[in-house]
């Protein structure tokens, strides 16, 4: 496993990575005693890394003040445990995340993790300009971009092997994946120039396809699943598979329809699963103004899990 007092190169980044949600109070603050209590937890589980502030994290709903605690607590239990770290530095402002990124290499994060500037697209030489400065800012600290699914500019496989050229620092992405094509012509990036990160219910496909890892829904879920699943992608890659099949029909069957059907956010159903994999000591309370899913909701899920996913019930018995 690689130190966290060096910068992550793009060979570096593998496996599972678990995020840190934040617990909310019933009046909208940060339960900061919870989450310390979480972050001892997940640290616990021997995953191959944590970051913060992605989706799941509520990095778009942080005032900077929270933002500095946040990273000033992960960064002191990841270094004392020896695991490593990315923060977070994304928000809408290229201005905020910029500010953010120049507080966070103080902390020695392996990375940093980046949206690209979202009120209005930038054009691809905006989109160079942008990474340009957030590197010459970084210095070693290497960037990881995020370009998830919901993103105003969906980059193709060209335009991430562009802004790696134009900007080497570039690491990491961290993406929806694709079909075939999409990875067929991903391939081309993916061995030494960038660590390509894939969804975690679709990470087996993903492995077999050449990506090298996730920032992953399903250690929301479960930490220690999503890393005894990862490692079996090494050793038995048609059990794995045979795995994903049971997650996605778990997906498709039990979380989906709060996304499709009742307009649930992504993050919601990500307190859910950690609230239903009994792992976490938050609960499925989002922030204003983001609707949460109730936690009544997760006993019938806990028994989706429990009867369709491998492992699961051993990890969370009745």
């Amino acid at each position: 496993m690689p130190t966290v007092t060096r910068p992550l190169e793009a060979a570096d980044i593998r496996g599972t990575w678990a995020t840190l949600m934040l617990p909310i109070n019933a009046d909208d603050s940060i339960d900061f005693k919870r989450l310390e209590t979480e972050l001892e937890r997940v640290i616990g589980f021997d995953i191959d890394g944590l970051y913060t502030n992605g989706t799941a994290g509520e990095f778009y709903n942080q005032t900077e003040a929270e933002f500095r605690r946040i990273h000033r607590l992960l960064a002191q239990h990841c270094r004392a445990a020896g695991l490593p770290f990315q923060i977070g530095v994304s928000h809408m402002s290229p201005w905020i995340s910029l500010n953010r990124l120049k507080w966070a290499i103080r902390q020695e994060p392996g990375a940093v993790q980046l949206i690209l500037p979202d009120w209005f697209p930038p054009t691809e030489a905006e989109m160079i300009v942008f990474l340009k400065k957030m590197a010459a800012v970084s210095s070693d600290v290497r960037l990881v971009l995020y370009n998830p699914s919901h993103a105003k500019i969906r980059l193709t496989p060209v335009q991430f092997g562009r802004l790696k050229d134009a900007v080497p620092q570039l690491v990491g992405v961290k993406v929806a994946g694709g079909d075939a094509v999409w990875y067929e012509q991903m391939r081309e990036h993916m061995a030494d120039r960038l660590a390509v990160f894939v969804p975690g219910h679709r990470l087996a496909t993903g492995f077999r396809e050449g990506a090298h890892g996730s920032y992953s829904n399903i250690a929301c879920l479960h930490p220690q699943l999503a890393q005894a699943w990862y490692q079996l992608m090494q050793t038995d890659p048609n059990e794995a598979l045979r795995w994903e099949s049971a997650i996605q029909q778990f997906m498709n069957d039990y979380i989906l329809p709060y996304i499709r059907d009742q307009q649930y956010s992504d993050p919601a159903c990500d307190k859910l699963l950690a609230a239903v994999g009994g792992w976490s000591v938050g609960d499925t309370r989002m922030r204003w103004p983001y609707r949460s899913i109730p936690m009544a909701e997760v006993s019938a899920v806990r028994t989706g899990a429990r009867k369709l996913i491998p492992v699961f019930s051993t990890l969370v018995p009745e």
